[in-house]
Protein backbone atom coordinates (compact mmCIF):
# COMPACT_ATOMS: atom_id res chain seq x y z
CA UNK A 1 0.00 0.00 0.00
CA UNK A 2 1.63 3.30 -1.14
CA UNK A 3 2.62 6.07 1.90
CA UNK A 4 1.45 9.38 2.08
CA UNK A 5 5.05 10.82 1.00
CA UNK A 6 4.77 8.66 -2.29
CA UNK A 7 1.79 10.29 -3.49
CA UNK A 8 2.62 13.62 -2.54
CA UNK A 9 5.81 13.03 -4.58
CA UNK A 10 3.60 12.18 -7.26
CA UNK A 11 1.31 14.86 -7.24
CA UNK A 12 4.03 17.29 -7.38
CA UNK A 13 5.71 15.55 -10.22
CA UNK A 14 2.97 15.53 -12.10
CA UNK A 15 2.02 19.22 -11.00
CA UNK A 16 5.92 20.34 -12.40
CA UNK A 17 5.26 18.44 -15.64
CA UNK A 18 2.22 20.15 -16.36
CA UNK A 19 3.44 23.23 -15.56
CA UNK A 20 6.47 22.99 -17.58
CA UNK A 21 4.02 21.81 -20.36
CA UNK A 22 1.60 24.75 -20.29
CA UNK A 23 5.02 26.99 -20.47
CA UNK A 24 6.08 25.27 -23.58
CA UNK A 25 2.67 25.72 -24.79
CA UNK A 26 3.25 29.61 -23.90
CA UNK A 27 6.03 30.62 -25.33
CA UNK A 28 5.16 28.83 -28.34
CA UNK A 29 2.23 31.39 -28.72
CA UNK A 30 3.74 33.61 -27.84
CA UNK A 31 6.82 33.51 -30.46
CA UNK A 32 6.52 36.93 -31.82
CA UNK A 33 6.49 38.73 -28.21
CA UNK A 34 9.55 40.50 -26.81
CA UNK A 35 11.82 37.70 -25.80
CA UNK A 36 13.19 39.73 -22.84
CA UNK A 37 10.22 39.83 -21.21
CA UNK A 38 8.63 36.66 -21.97
CA UNK A 39 11.47 35.20 -20.38
CA UNK A 40 11.31 37.49 -17.54
CA UNK A 41 7.72 36.63 -17.27
CA UNK A 42 8.47 33.05 -17.73
CA UNK A 43 11.04 33.16 -14.62
CA UNK A 44 8.42 35.05 -12.86
CA UNK A 45 5.90 32.76 -13.18
CA UNK A 46 8.22 29.48 -12.70
CA UNK A 47 9.25 30.80 -9.44
CA UNK A 48 5.90 31.54 -8.50
CA UNK A 49 4.88 27.69 -9.56
CA UNK A 50 8.71 26.46 -7.51
CA UNK A 51 6.89 28.37 -4.45
CA UNK A 52 3.49 26.57 -4.72
CA UNK A 53 5.35 23.83 -5.57
CA UNK A 54 7.39 23.61 -2.45
CA UNK A 55 4.83 24.96 -0.08
CA UNK A 56 2.69 21.69 -1.22
CA UNK A 57 5.79 19.51 -0.93
CA UNK A 58 6.21 20.83 2.67
CA UNK A 59 2.29 19.91 3.30
CA UNK A 60 2.66 17.05 2.34
CA UNK A 61 5.38 16.13 3.97
CA UNK A 62 3.94 17.54 7.07
CA UNK A 63 0.70 14.97 6.58
CA UNK A 64 2.72 12.30 5.86
CA UNK A 65 4.69 12.48 8.95
CA UNK A 66 1.48 13.13 11.10
CA UNK A 67 0.17 9.96 9.96
CA UNK A 68 3.41 8.00 10.48
CA UNK A 69 2.86 9.03 14.00
CA UNK A 70 -0.88 8.16 14.21
CA UNK A 71 0.15 4.66 12.59
CA UNK A 72 3.42 4.07 14.58
CA UNK A 73 1.25 4.85 17.82
CA UNK A 74 -1.26 2.46 16.86
CA UNK A 75 1.20 -0.09 16.31
CA UNK A 76 2.49 0.47 19.81
CA UNK A 77 -1.11 0.04 21.04
CA UNK A 78 -1.52 -3.21 19.11
CA UNK A 79 1.33 -4.92 20.78
CA UNK A 80 0.28 -3.34 23.47
CA UNK A 81 -2.84 -5.33 23.41
CA UNK A 82 -1.49 -8.33 22.06
CA UNK A 83 1.06 -8.76 25.28
CA UNK A 84 -1.96 -8.49 27.14
CA UNK A 85 -4.04 -10.83 25.67
CA UNK A 86 -0.74 -13.56 25.89
CA UNK A 87 -0.64 -13.02 29.37
CA UNK A 88 -4.00 -13.67 29.91
CA UNK A 89 -4.26 -16.72 27.88
CA UNK A 90 -1.30 -17.60 29.90
CA UNK A 91 -3.13 -17.03 33.08
CA UNK A 92 -6.20 -18.96 32.14
CA UNK A 93 -4.58 -21.56 30.79
CA UNK A 94 -2.76 -22.11 34.00
CA UNK A 95 -6.12 -21.43 35.85
CA UNK A 96 -7.88 -24.42 33.50
CA UNK A 97 -4.82 -26.81 34.27
CA UNK A 98 -4.80 -26.42 38.05
CA UNK A 99 -9.16 -26.84 37.77
CA UNK A 100 -8.44 -29.55 35.60
CA UNK A 101 -5.79 -30.93 38.06
CA UNK A 102 -8.30 -30.22 41.21
CA UNK A 103 -11.22 -32.04 39.63
CA UNK A 104 -9.07 -34.68 38.45
CA UNK A 105 -7.97 -35.22 42.23
CA UNK A 106 -11.70 -35.24 43.79
CA UNK A 107 -12.46 -37.72 40.84
CA UNK A 108 -9.85 -39.80 41.89
CA UNK A 109 -11.06 -39.72 45.84
CA UNK A 110 -14.96 -40.37 44.80
CA UNK A 111 -13.64 -43.33 42.67
CA UNK A 112 -11.35 -44.62 46.04
CA UNK A 113 -14.49 -44.39 47.79
CA UNK A 114 -16.84 -45.69 46.45
CA UNK A 115 -14.66 -48.69 45.73
CA UNK A 116 -14.39 -48.87 49.34
CA UNK A 117 -18.21 -48.76 49.38
CA UNK A 118 -18.55 -51.43 47.06
CA UNK A 119 -15.83 -53.51 48.77
CA UNK A 120 -17.89 -53.07 52.11
CA UNK A 121 -21.24 -54.01 50.54
CA UNK A 122 -19.77 -57.05 49.23
CA UNK A 123 -17.78 -58.23 52.36
CA UNK A 124 -21.44 -57.44 53.90
CA UNK A 125 -22.92 -59.89 51.38
CA UNK A 126 -20.37 -62.50 51.76
CA UNK A 127 -21.27 -62.27 55.28
CA UNK A 128 -24.99 -62.66 55.09
CA UNK A 129 -24.60 -65.56 52.53
CA UNK A 130 -22.60 -67.30 55.38
CA UNK A 131 -25.12 -66.43 57.89
CA UNK A 132 -27.96 -67.55 55.83
CA UNK A 133 -26.22 -71.03 54.81
CA UNK A 134 -25.76 -71.64 58.19
CA UNK A 135 -29.13 -71.08 58.89
CA UNK A 136 -30.65 -73.25 56.51
CA UNK A 137 -28.07 -75.79 57.76
CA UNK A 138 -29.60 -75.71 61.04
CA UNK A 139 -33.39 -75.95 59.90
CA UNK A 140 -32.42 -78.71 57.87
CA UNK A 141 -31.40 -80.46 60.83
CA UNK A 142 -34.43 -79.50 62.90
CA UNK A 143 -36.39 -80.32 59.57
CA UNK A 144 -34.84 -84.03 59.88
CA UNK A 145 -35.58 -84.02 63.60
CA UNK A 146 -39.07 -83.62 62.93
CA UNK A 147 -39.29 -86.03 60.22
CA UNK A 148 -37.85 -88.62 62.51
CA UNK A 149 -40.70 -87.40 65.45
CA UNK A 150 -43.41 -88.00 63.27
CA UNK A 151 -42.14 -91.11 62.07
CA UNK A 152 -42.29 -92.45 65.69
CA UNK A 153 -45.78 -90.46 66.23
CA UNK A 154 -46.89 -92.16 63.51
CA UNK A 155 -45.78 -95.99 64.31
CA UNK A 156 -47.52 -95.03 67.60
CA UNK A 157 -50.63 -94.00 66.33
CA UNK A 158 -50.82 -96.78 64.23
CA UNK A 159 -50.67 -99.29 67.01
CA UNK A 160 -53.27 -96.91 69.14
CA UNK A 161 -55.29 -97.57 65.93
CA UNK A 162 -55.03 -101.10 66.48
CA UNK A 163 -56.21 -101.02 70.09
CA UNK A 164 -59.41 -99.07 69.43
CA UNK A 165 -60.59 -101.13 66.74
CA UNK A 166 -59.82 -104.19 68.90
CA UNK A 167 -61.64 -102.32 71.97
CA UNK A 168 -64.71 -101.55 69.42
CA UNK A 169 -65.22 -104.86 68.59
CA UNK A 170 -65.31 -105.77 72.34
CA UNK A 171 -68.04 -102.77 73.31
CA UNK A 172 -69.90 -104.05 69.71
CA UNK A 173 -70.03 -107.31 71.23
CA UNK A 174 -71.02 -106.17 75.02
CA UNK A 175 -73.45 -103.94 73.53
CA UNK A 176 -75.14 -107.26 71.83
CA UNK A 177 -75.28 -108.61 75.07
CA UNK A 178 -76.55 -105.92 76.54
CA UNK A 179 -79.36 -105.50 73.68
CA UNK A 180 -80.35 -109.33 74.29
CA UNK A 181 -80.85 -109.15 77.94
CA UNK A 182 -82.94 -105.83 77.73
CA UNK A 183 -85.26 -107.47 75.42
CA UNK A 184 -85.39 -110.38 77.61
CA UNK A 185 -86.05 -108.54 80.52
CA UNK A 186 -88.41 -105.58 78.89
CA UNK A 187 -90.53 -108.13 76.69
CA UNK A 188 -89.91 -105.57 74.03
CA UNK A 189 -88.10 -105.89 70.67
CA UNK A 190 -85.26 -103.43 69.70
CA UNK A 191 -87.18 -101.55 66.85
CA UNK A 192 -90.67 -101.58 69.32
CA UNK A 193 -88.03 -99.67 71.89
CA UNK A 194 -86.95 -97.24 69.34
CA UNK A 195 -90.29 -96.49 67.98
CA UNK A 196 -91.32 -95.81 71.90
CA UNK A 197 -88.45 -93.50 71.99
CA UNK A 198 -89.03 -91.92 68.71
CA UNK A 199 -92.49 -90.68 70.13
CA UNK A 200 -91.33 -89.38 73.39
CA UNK A 201 -88.96 -87.31 71.72
CA UNK A 202 -91.07 -86.02 68.63
CA UNK A 203 -93.50 -85.17 71.93
CA UNK A 204 -91.12 -83.42 73.70
CA UNK A 205 -89.94 -81.51 71.12
CA UNK A 206 -93.16 -80.65 70.09
CA UNK A 207 -93.90 -79.26 73.00
CA UNK A 208 -90.44 -77.56 72.87
CA UNK A 209 -91.42 -76.05 69.58
CA UNK A 210 -94.56 -74.67 70.83
CA UNK A 211 -92.94 -73.08 73.67
CA UNK A 212 -90.19 -71.56 71.27
CA UNK A 213 -93.42 -70.54 69.38
CA UNK A 214 -95.14 -68.80 71.83
CA UNK A 215 -92.49 -66.85 73.27
CA UNK A 216 -91.70 -66.05 69.47
CA UNK A 217 -95.37 -64.18 69.29
CA UNK A 218 -94.82 -62.52 72.37
CA UNK A 219 -91.81 -60.96 71.07
CA UNK A 220 -93.07 -60.00 67.89
CA UNK A 221 -95.71 -58.33 69.75
CA UNK A 222 -93.21 -56.64 72.08
CA UNK A 223 -91.07 -55.51 69.07
CA UNK A 224 -93.89 -55.17 66.47
CA UNK A 225 -93.96 -51.23 66.96
CA UNK A 226 -90.86 -50.52 66.96
CA UNK A 227 -90.14 -52.41 63.77
CA UNK A 228 -93.19 -50.97 62.24
CA UNK A 229 -91.43 -47.73 62.98
CA UNK A 230 -88.52 -48.38 61.43
CA UNK A 231 -90.26 -49.83 58.38
CA UNK A 232 -91.99 -46.62 58.06
CA UNK A 233 -89.14 -44.52 58.96
CA UNK A 234 -86.70 -45.96 56.48
CA UNK A 235 -89.58 -45.65 53.61
CA UNK A 236 -90.07 -41.96 54.48
CA UNK A 237 -86.46 -41.21 54.60
CA UNK A 238 -86.45 -42.96 50.70
CA UNK A 239 -89.09 -40.94 49.36
CA UNK A 240 -89.04 -37.33 51.98
CA UNK A 241 -87.09 -35.69 48.97
CA UNK A 242 -89.40 -36.61 45.32
CA UNK A 243 -91.96 -36.33 48.20
CA UNK A 244 -91.13 -32.85 49.46
CA UNK A 245 -90.17 -31.65 45.86
CA UNK A 246 -93.58 -32.28 44.54
CA UNK A 247 -95.95 -31.61 47.52
CA UNK A 248 -94.45 -28.31 48.85
CA UNK A 249 -92.50 -26.35 46.83
CA UNK A 250 -93.09 -23.81 43.92
CA UNK A 251 -91.03 -21.75 41.39
CA UNK A 252 -91.39 -17.88 40.69
CA UNK A 253 -90.05 -16.71 37.87
CA UNK A 254 -89.05 -13.15 37.73
CA UNK A 255 -88.16 -10.47 34.84
CA UNK A 256 -84.87 -9.29 36.27
CA UNK A 257 -82.35 -10.06 39.96
CA UNK A 258 -83.36 -6.28 41.05
CA UNK A 259 -86.85 -7.51 42.01
CA UNK A 260 -85.25 -9.38 44.29
CA UNK A 261 -84.10 -6.85 46.40
CA UNK A 262 -87.57 -5.20 46.10
CA UNK A 263 -89.30 -7.94 47.69
CA UNK A 264 -87.06 -8.48 50.44
CA UNK A 265 -87.82 -4.33 51.15
CA UNK A 266 -86.17 -2.20 53.60
CA UNK A 267 -84.62 -4.56 56.50
CA UNK A 268 -86.68 -7.42 54.97
CA UNK A 269 -90.13 -6.19 55.69
CA UNK A 270 -91.71 -6.84 52.77
CA UNK A 271 -90.82 -10.37 53.01
CA UNK A 272 -91.53 -10.51 56.96
CA UNK A 273 -95.12 -9.36 55.86
CA UNK A 274 -95.14 -11.59 52.55
CA UNK A 275 -94.92 -14.40 54.95
CA UNK A 276 -97.02 -13.32 57.68
CA UNK A 277 -99.66 -12.35 55.40
CA UNK A 278 -99.69 -15.35 53.21
CA UNK A 279 -98.64 -18.54 55.83
CA UNK A 280 -96.08 -19.19 52.96
CA UNK A 281 -92.00 -19.61 53.16
CA UNK A 282 -90.06 -16.74 50.68
CA UNK A 283 -86.77 -18.29 49.68
CA UNK A 284 -84.83 -16.03 47.75
CA UNK A 285 -81.48 -17.79 47.38
CA UNK A 286 -78.41 -17.12 44.11
CA UNK A 287 -81.21 -19.22 41.34
CA UNK A 288 -80.90 -16.34 38.72
CA UNK A 289 -84.50 -14.31 38.18
CA UNK A 290 -86.30 -16.86 40.69
CA UNK A 291 -87.31 -17.47 44.19
CA UNK A 292 -89.23 -20.57 46.07
CA UNK A 293 -92.46 -20.50 47.65
CA UNK A 294 -92.73 -23.42 50.17
CA UNK A 295 -95.37 -24.48 52.41
CA UNK A 296 -97.10 -28.25 52.87
CA UNK A 297 -101.14 -26.84 52.09
CA UNK A 298 -101.19 -27.06 48.46
CA UNK A 299 -103.98 -24.22 47.85
CA UNK A 300 -101.85 -21.67 49.96
CA UNK A 301 -99.05 -22.06 48.36
CA UNK A 302 -101.18 -21.34 44.84
CA UNK A 303 -102.50 -18.27 46.19
CA UNK A 304 -98.78 -16.95 47.70
CA UNK A 305 -97.84 -17.46 43.93
CA UNK A 306 -100.54 -15.44 42.46
CA UNK A 307 -100.26 -12.83 45.08
CA UNK A 308 -96.38 -12.73 44.17
CA UNK A 309 -97.21 -13.12 40.39
CA UNK A 310 -99.29 -9.80 40.93
CA UNK A 311 -96.92 -7.75 42.77
CA UNK A 312 -94.10 -8.46 40.80
CA UNK A 313 -96.34 -7.20 37.94
CA UNK A 314 -97.67 -4.16 39.34
CA UNK A 315 -94.24 -3.22 40.60
CA UNK A 316 -95.85 -1.48 44.02
CA UNK A 317 -94.60 -4.05 46.80
CA UNK A 318 -95.45 -2.93 50.39
CA UNK A 319 -97.02 -4.55 53.60
CA UNK A 320 -100.52 -2.95 53.00
CA UNK A 321 -100.58 -4.02 49.13
CA UNK A 322 -99.08 -7.11 49.85
CA UNK A 323 -102.43 -7.70 52.19
CA UNK A 324 -105.08 -6.49 49.46
CA UNK A 325 -103.72 -8.52 46.74
CA UNK A 326 -103.56 -11.35 48.83
CA UNK A 327 -107.28 -11.02 49.57
CA UNK A 328 -107.98 -10.93 45.86
CA UNK A 329 -105.98 -13.98 45.47
CA UNK A 330 -108.11 -16.04 48.19
CA UNK A 331 -110.98 -14.97 46.22
CA UNK A 332 -109.56 -16.06 42.68
CA UNK A 333 -108.03 -19.31 44.00
CA UNK A 334 -111.43 -20.30 45.50
CA UNK A 335 -113.37 -19.28 42.65
CA UNK A 336 -110.73 -21.92 40.36
CA UNK A 337 -111.63 -24.73 43.04
CA UNK A 338 -115.29 -24.29 42.80
CA UNK A 339 -115.04 -24.24 39.21
CA UNK A 340 -113.10 -27.22 38.79
CA UNK A 341 -114.84 -29.11 41.31
CA UNK A 342 -118.19 -28.36 39.15
CA UNK A 343 -116.40 -29.07 35.99
CA UNK A 344 -115.25 -32.70 37.82
CA UNK A 345 -118.84 -33.15 38.94
CA UNK A 346 -120.24 -32.29 35.16
CA UNK A 347 -117.39 -34.84 33.63
CA UNK A 348 -118.73 -37.74 36.03
CA UNK A 349 -122.37 -36.98 35.88
CA UNK A 350 -122.77 -36.04 39.82
CA UNK A 351 -124.77 -33.23 40.35
CA UNK A 352 -126.14 -33.28 43.80
CA UNK A 353 -123.13 -32.87 46.31
CA UNK A 354 -123.14 -30.52 49.46
CA UNK A 355 -121.48 -27.63 48.46
CA UNK A 356 -118.97 -27.82 51.47
CA UNK A 357 -117.97 -31.29 49.97
CA UNK A 358 -118.14 -29.39 46.49
CA UNK A 359 -115.79 -26.70 47.77
CA UNK A 360 -113.17 -29.36 49.59
CA UNK A 361 -113.37 -31.07 46.43
CA UNK A 362 -112.36 -28.61 44.21
CA UNK A 363 -109.07 -27.88 46.49
CA UNK A 364 -107.67 -31.35 45.37
CA UNK A 365 -107.12 -29.33 42.15
CA UNK A 366 -103.63 -28.33 43.45
CA UNK A 367 -103.10 -31.82 44.65
CA UNK A 368 -100.86 -34.45 43.03
CA UNK A 369 -99.77 -37.42 44.20
CA UNK A 370 -96.22 -39.28 42.82
CA UNK A 371 -97.13 -36.15 39.99
CA UNK A 372 -100.29 -37.51 39.72
CA UNK A 373 -103.34 -34.53 39.90
CA UNK A 374 -105.39 -36.15 42.54
CA UNK A 375 -108.40 -34.52 40.88
CA UNK A 376 -107.89 -35.99 37.56
CA UNK A 377 -107.17 -39.22 39.23
CA UNK A 378 -110.92 -38.96 41.34
CA UNK A 379 -112.54 -38.34 37.66
CA UNK A 380 -110.47 -41.45 35.50
CA UNK A 381 -111.40 -43.66 39.06
CA UNK A 382 -115.33 -42.83 38.93
CA UNK A 383 -115.54 -43.71 35.14
CA UNK A 384 -113.46 -47.23 35.37
CA UNK A 385 -115.53 -48.24 38.40
CA UNK A 386 -118.65 -46.93 36.49
CA UNK A 387 -118.14 -49.22 33.47
CA UNK A 388 -117.18 -52.22 36.03
CA UNK A 389 -120.41 -51.71 37.38
CA UNK A 390 -121.90 -51.98 34.15
CA UNK A 391 -120.50 -54.90 33.14
CA UNK A 392 -121.07 -56.75 36.36
CA UNK A 393 -124.89 -55.49 36.06
CA UNK A 394 -124.69 -53.25 39.51
CA UNK A 395 -125.93 -49.76 40.20
CA UNK A 396 -123.10 -47.38 38.04
CA UNK A 397 -123.96 -44.15 39.96
CA UNK A 398 -122.92 -45.41 43.32
CA UNK A 399 -119.84 -46.74 41.95
CA UNK A 400 -119.08 -43.78 40.69
CA UNK A 401 -119.97 -41.34 43.35
CA UNK A 402 -117.79 -44.10 45.63
CA UNK A 403 -114.32 -43.90 43.36
CA UNK A 404 -115.37 -39.86 42.68
CA UNK A 405 -115.12 -39.36 46.83
CA UNK A 406 -112.57 -42.42 47.41
CA UNK A 407 -109.56 -39.52 47.88
CA UNK A 408 -111.30 -36.97 48.85
CA UNK A 409 -109.45 -36.93 52.46
CA UNK A 410 -106.32 -35.80 50.96
CA UNK A 411 -107.54 -32.41 50.69
CA UNK A 412 -107.74 -31.92 54.37
CA UNK A 413 -104.60 -34.00 55.61
CA UNK A 414 -102.12 -31.23 56.43
CA UNK A 415 -105.31 -30.00 58.90
CA UNK A 416 -106.47 -33.47 60.14
CA UNK A 417 -105.04 -36.23 62.43
CA UNK A 418 -105.19 -40.04 60.69
CA UNK A 419 -105.15 -41.29 57.12
CA UNK A 420 -106.94 -39.83 54.22
CA UNK A 421 -109.43 -42.59 53.86
CA UNK A 422 -110.46 -41.77 57.17
CA UNK A 423 -110.99 -38.76 57.02
CA UNK A 424 -112.43 -38.45 53.96
CA UNK A 425 -115.52 -41.17 55.22
CA UNK A 426 -115.94 -38.89 58.12
CA UNK A 427 -116.44 -36.11 56.04
CA UNK A 428 -118.46 -37.68 53.54
CA UNK A 429 -120.56 -39.29 56.64
CA UNK A 430 -120.68 -35.84 58.01
CA UNK A 431 -122.07 -33.39 54.74
CA UNK A 432 -125.21 -36.90 54.53
CA UNK A 433 -123.76 -39.43 52.24
CA UNK A 434 -124.74 -42.60 51.85
CA UNK A 435 -123.44 -45.93 53.83
CA UNK A 436 -122.05 -47.59 50.86
CA UNK A 437 -120.04 -44.53 49.70
CA UNK A 438 -118.61 -43.89 52.71
CA UNK A 439 -117.66 -47.57 53.24
CA UNK A 440 -115.86 -47.10 49.63
CA UNK A 441 -114.47 -44.26 50.73
CA UNK A 442 -113.04 -45.69 54.42
CA UNK A 443 -112.28 -49.18 52.84
CA UNK A 444 -110.28 -48.52 49.18
CA UNK A 445 -106.62 -48.93 51.33
CA UNK A 446 -108.15 -51.80 53.24
CA UNK A 447 -107.89 -49.75 56.82
CA UNK A 448 -111.39 -51.28 56.92
CA UNK A 449 -112.48 -54.59 56.06
CA UNK A 450 -114.16 -54.64 52.85
CA UNK A 451 -117.66 -55.55 52.91
CA UNK A 452 -119.65 -54.63 49.68
CA UNK A 453 -118.93 -55.48 46.17
CA UNK A 454 -118.83 -51.52 45.19
CA UNK A 455 -115.71 -51.09 47.64
CA UNK A 456 -113.93 -53.64 45.84
CA UNK A 457 -114.58 -52.12 42.73
CA UNK A 458 -113.37 -48.67 44.25
CA UNK A 459 -110.16 -50.69 44.77
CA UNK A 460 -109.91 -51.88 41.26
CA UNK A 461 -110.58 -48.55 39.75
CA UNK A 462 -108.05 -46.70 42.58
CA UNK A 463 -105.64 -49.22 40.97
CA UNK A 464 -105.97 -49.08 37.85
CA UNK A 465 -105.85 -45.28 37.45
CA UNK A 466 -103.06 -45.09 39.73
CA UNK A 467 -100.84 -47.63 38.57
CA UNK A 468 -101.06 -47.56 34.87
CA UNK A 469 -97.78 -46.94 33.11
CA UNK A 470 -97.97 -43.01 32.83
CA UNK A 471 -99.90 -41.96 35.41
CA UNK A 472 -97.33 -41.29 38.08
CA UNK A 473 -93.99 -39.58 37.93
CA UNK A 474 -92.23 -42.93 36.36
CA UNK A 475 -91.45 -42.31 32.52
CA UNK A 476 -92.19 -46.00 30.70
CA UNK A 477 -88.98 -46.93 29.98
CA UNK A 478 -87.90 -46.77 33.67
CA UNK A 479 -91.23 -48.65 34.90
CA UNK A 480 -90.21 -51.21 31.83
CA UNK A 481 -86.82 -51.20 33.51
CA UNK A 482 -88.59 -51.65 37.04
CA UNK A 483 -90.08 -54.53 36.07
CA UNK A 484 -87.25 -56.50 34.47
CA UNK A 485 -85.33 -55.84 37.29
CA UNK A 486 -88.04 -57.01 39.72
CA UNK A 487 -87.55 -60.25 37.27
CA UNK A 488 -84.00 -60.52 37.57
CA UNK A 489 -83.96 -60.26 41.11
CA UNK A 490 -86.47 -63.16 41.81
CA UNK A 491 -84.93 -65.25 38.79
CA UNK A 492 -81.32 -65.40 40.36
CA UNK A 493 -82.24 -67.43 43.05
CA UNK A 494 -81.63 -71.45 43.11
CA UNK A 495 -85.07 -73.56 41.81
CA UNK A 496 -86.72 -70.58 40.27
CA UNK A 497 -88.74 -71.45 37.52
CA UNK A 498 -90.96 -68.96 36.16
CA UNK A 499 -91.06 -65.08 37.21
CA UNK A 500 -94.11 -62.80 36.66
CA UNK A 501 -94.02 -58.65 37.38
CA UNK A 502 -98.05 -58.41 38.02
CA UNK A 503 -100.44 -55.34 38.91
CA UNK A 504 -98.35 -52.94 37.39
CA UNK A 505 -94.91 -53.89 38.93
CA UNK A 506 -96.78 -54.14 42.57
CA UNK A 507 -97.05 -57.69 42.83
CA UNK A 508 -93.95 -60.79 41.69
CA UNK A 509 -95.60 -64.51 41.23
CA UNK A 510 -92.46 -66.07 41.39
CA UNK A 511 -92.87 -70.07 40.73
CA UNK A 512 -90.37 -72.79 41.68
CA UNK A 513 -89.68 -76.27 41.42
CA UNK A 514 -91.20 -78.19 44.28
CA UNK A 515 -88.51 -81.01 44.49
CA UNK A 516 -85.61 -78.14 44.82
CA UNK A 517 -87.49 -76.07 46.90
CA UNK A 518 -89.41 -76.68 49.88
CA UNK A 519 -91.78 -75.33 51.85
CA UNK A 520 -89.67 -73.72 54.69
CA UNK A 521 -87.19 -72.80 52.06
CA UNK A 522 -90.37 -70.74 50.02
CA UNK A 523 -90.94 -69.18 52.74
CA UNK A 524 -87.40 -67.77 53.21
CA UNK A 525 -87.07 -66.77 49.21
CA UNK A 526 -89.64 -64.89 49.73
CA UNK A 527 -88.42 -62.95 52.52
CA UNK A 528 -84.94 -62.72 50.70
CA UNK A 529 -86.57 -61.25 47.12
CA UNK A 530 -88.20 -58.51 49.70
CA UNK A 531 -85.25 -57.70 51.43
CA UNK A 532 -83.30 -57.70 47.93
CA UNK A 533 -86.06 -55.53 46.48
CA UNK A 534 -86.21 -52.71 49.04
CA UNK A 535 -82.87 -52.63 49.27
CA UNK A 536 -82.03 -51.69 45.28
CA UNK A 537 -84.88 -50.01 44.31
CA UNK A 538 -87.02 -47.39 44.61
CA UNK A 539 -90.98 -47.70 44.08
CA UNK A 540 -94.03 -46.12 45.37
CA UNK A 541 -96.30 -47.94 47.59
CA UNK A 542 -95.59 -51.74 48.46
CA UNK A 543 -94.55 -54.15 46.13
CA UNK A 544 -95.82 -58.19 47.01
CA UNK A 545 -93.84 -60.71 46.64
CA UNK A 546 -95.61 -64.30 46.15
CA UNK A 547 -94.09 -67.44 45.92
CA UNK A 548 -95.74 -70.47 44.38
CA UNK A 549 -94.78 -74.12 44.79
CA UNK A 550 -97.09 -76.79 43.22
CA UNK A 551 -96.64 -80.51 43.32
CA UNK A 552 -98.47 -82.38 41.06
CA UNK A 553 -98.92 -86.62 40.69
CA UNK A 554 -100.20 -87.67 37.06
CA UNK A 555 -100.83 -91.78 36.36
CA UNK A 556 -101.94 -93.10 33.30
CA UNK A 557 -104.86 -95.56 33.35
CA UNK A 558 -104.20 -98.08 30.43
Amino acid sequence: MPTATSVGLTLIGLLIAGLLAWIGFTLSRRKAADNTAAAANAQLEAATIAAGAKSAAELVRRQAEEESAVLRTRAETAEKRAEEIRRAAEDRASEVRREAEHRASDVRRDAETEAQSIRDDLREQRLEMERRDHRLTEREERLDEQHRSIEERQTELTAQLAELDQRKTEIRNLEEERRRILEGVANLSSEQAKAELVASIEVEAKRHAHSIVREIERQALDEGETKARKIITGAVQRLASEQTSESVVSVVHLPSDDMKGRIIGREGRNIRSFEQTTGVNLIIDDTPEAVLLSCFDPVRRETARLTLDSLVLDGRIHPSRIEEIYERSRGEVAELCERAAEDAMAEVGITDLHPELIRTMGLLRYRTSYGQNVLKHLIESAHIAGMMAAELGLDPKLCKRGAFLHDIGKALTHESEGSHAIVGAELARKYGENDDVVHCIEAHHNEVEVRTVEAVLTQAADAVSGGRPGARRESLEAYVQRLERLEEIAMHHDGVEKVFAMQAGREIRVMVLPDAVDDIAAQVMARDIAKQVEEELTYPGQIRVTVVRESRATEVAK
